[in-house]
């Protein structure tokens, strides 16, 4: 069990100012407050589990006026040494673009821009399976950013429509394992979305709704241990027949603004095939 063939190098920043200050998803809810000291904890467990799992992290430093930058994945799409920076949908997340840009241009990746008139949010929207990116467009990113992020990668892309506003990102419901298999949540995309994914994944392991809602699909894969916010019975079997290890993160004051294990990273060695 290799897993995917990246997912050994993450991005991530402290949730030193995380906090629900705003309402973007159905998540989200003000008056909810954030334990911060919890959040840190559970944050520095993350980022140890994914170390011992043989993952290096790089950091990134949090801003006090931009909460959700602890969201990496948004940050943008990755693609070797190119950084597509995200468009975000909402006003709130908007300045979160040039710390993730800054960072990326410190470190010499070619920065490639969207246009402004579209939206597309990173990898949240954006996860590569098989010699393909698969883009979830609806809730956070527009279809029309697929062509673009086609023409500035050169990968093939393959678009995916979420319907569930609970799962208004593509990584709530699309885990790439390894080169054969994916947890995947149809429950949140339409039909043919669901046929695009049956058609490229050649074992796939089905969440049932409450499974989906549970973020099971918000984990982080490291070579064969899946790093999960939670993980029912019958998943952690089939992951165990698969020959995967689970370890469950408790990430739950992230979740209070719609993040999971998945959320809170960005891979960095992700390489997008040519077409």
């Amino acid at each position: 069990m290799s897993g995917p063939g990246w997912g050994r190098r993450y991005l991530m920043c402290p949730p030193s100012y995380f906090g629900v200050l705003y309402e973007i998803n159905p998540w989200m809810h003000r008056e909810v407050a954030v334990d911060r000291d919890r959040a840190r904890e559970q944050w520095e467990n993350l980022r140890a589990t994914l170390t011992a799992a043989g993952a290096e992290v790089e950091t990134m430093d949090p801003e006090a006026a931009v909460p959700d930058l602890v969201f990496t994945a948004n940050a943008g799409v990755v693609n070797g040494g190119q950084f597509v920076p995200a468009r975000f949908r909402h006003a709130e997340r908007r300045p979160e673009t040039e710390h993730d840009v800054a960072w990326f241009s410190a470190r010499g990746y070619d920065i490639s821009l969207l246009p402004e008139d579209v939206c597309q949010e990173g990898a949240g929207d954006g996860l590569p399976f098989a010699g393909v990116l698969l883009a979830g467009y609806r809730w956070r990113s527009d279809a029309a950013s697929h062509a673009y992020l086609s023409a500035l990668t050169g990968a093939a892309v393959r678009s995916i429509e979420l319907v569930d506003e609970r799962l208004y990102h593509l990584d709530l419901t699309f885990c790439p394992l390894d080169d054969r298999r994916a947890i995947v949540a149809p429950t949140g995309w339409d039909r043919y979305g669901w046929r695009v994914v049956e058609a490229l994944v050649p074992e796939l392991l089905v969440l049932e709704a409450d499974e989906a809602l549970a973020f099971c699909a918000n984990s982080v894969v490291v070579g064969s241990r899946i790093v999960m916010p939670s993980c029912p019975p019958r998943v952690g079997r089939q992951l165990e027949k698969w020959g995967f290890d689970v370890e469950v993160c408790e990430v739950g004051e992230f979740l209070k603004a719609g993040g999971g294990c998945r959320c809170l990273t960005l891979a960095l060695d992700v390489s997008l095939h040519p077409r």
